[in-house]
């Protein structure tokens, strides 16, 4: 019966001496807590000779990746030169030796090197904005195509995704909303307490609730929400082949994935906006009552001089193109997903944090252009 024990022993030879194996060099044997530390000091101390001394694995009874690949790395990843082994463990090593080559050496990288690494971010940044242009034409086709025959439209898609994006979305919302509201309004009296200008939160809520913090607040929910589940939904039909089996049966992409989803999202985030926006009002009205004393009749009855109307329509117009930047960056990074789960992870990871810089973006496009409506 062979021996299980793994040893390495060293040979009295004319020619300086060699090394011999013999046991089973397999994970169960050299996992042994008494094995392993006297088979790694026994390798690290052959390592300097293992070149120069012949190497006997005839007497091996077993041999795995493992053992393999402690001997390939005490030979310091190369074949010994002189090596004595029995043909049934030749293709595990050789195995080994394939799968484990020396790491490249670190170099540092040249100012040529960096130009053609922004020259290709460049390209990838113009290549994903002409897929977006293309994307967006194709929906202002299918928009003019649905005008032209309403009763052949993907109504019932559309409703599903109006209920998914919109309905199920409103509790979160409104907790997160709600949260940020009580917060921004706690912070805001201990600031007004000091000046006495306690009525004064009354403006500061309302027009940063109202115009800026519930469309962005909704919008980078609705994109971490539904934008990832957009874009995994197209991915995984591309995995699936689904896409492919649309094209053949001439089932057009853009408008029975692309268009459903912007409408939805399009119709679905002004009223989320507003959801939000109340809450976050509510949560702001009760915390200026408890720390600050601001009745919410006073509070309800100054809004509306405090913060105009061309606010909120300010708010539900941008919120529109929130909607319609999330649906399209979303269907955009679904229609590229490779037919693999690693490409499915990336897109999805890539649309949410591009929607959401979209948004922060397009955000501040609207405060610019339109600095002087409604302040």
């Amino acid at each position: 019966m062979p021996e299980l024990q793994p040893r390495l022993l060293r040979d009295p030879l004319p020619a300086g001496g060699g090394w011999r194996l013999s046991g089973h060099w397999t994970a169960a044997q050299l996992a042994e807590p008494a094995t392993w530390p006297q088979i790694q000091l026994a390798l690290a101390t052959c390592a300097a000779l293992a070149h120069t001394t012949p190497w006997d694995l005839r007497e091996l009874s077993k041999l795995d990746h493992t053992g393999a690949q402690a001997l390939w790395n005490a030979w310091g990843r190369q074949w010994p030169k002189k090596l004595l082994m029995l043909d049934v463990h030749r293709p595990m090593l050789a195995r080994v030796a394939r799968f484990s080559s020396t790491p490249p050496a670190v170099t540092r990288a040249s100012a040529w090197a960096l130009f053609l690494s922004l020259g290709k971010a460049v390209w990838l940044l113009l290549d994903h904005l002409k897929g977006l242009v293309r994307l967006t034409g194709q929906l202002l086709l299918d928009s003019l195509a649905l005008l032209r025959a309403p009763s052949r439209g993907p109504w019932r898609d559309f409703s599903g995704h109006l209920f998914r994006i919109g309905a199920t979305a409103l509790p979160i919302t409104a907790l997160v909303g709600f949260l940020i509201g009580v917060v921004l309004a706690y912070l805001i009296s201990k600031q007004l307490s000091q000046f006495g200008a306690d009525a004064f939160i009354v403006n500061i809520l309302g027009i940063s609730l109202i115009r800026e913090l519930g469309p962005v607040l909704a919008a980078i929910l609705i994109a971490g929400r539904s934008g990832s589940a957009i874009t995994a939904q197209i991915g995984v039909m591309r995995v699936t082949e689904e896409l492919d089996a649309m094209r053949v049966m001439g089932i057009p992409k853009g408008y029975r994935l692309v268009m459903p989803r912007a409408m939805a999202l399009a119709l679905a985030m002004p009223l989320i906006s507003v959801w939000t926006t109340i809450a976050a009002l509510f949560g702001g009205v009760l915390a200026a009552d408890l720390t600050m004393g601001v009745t919410p009749a006073y509070f309800l009855a100054a809004l509306p001089q405090a913060v105009p109307l061309s606010n909120l329509t300010l708010a539900v117009g941008k919120s529109v193109v929130f909607g319609l930047l999330i649906a399209l960056i979303g269907c955009h990074y679904g229609l590229r997903v490779k037919p693999n789960t690693e490409s499915l992870g990336q897109g999805t990871t890539a649309s949410v944090v591009t929607s959401i810089t979209m948004v922060i973006l397009v955000d501040a496009l609207f405060a610019v252009v339109f600095q002087h409506v409604g302040l």
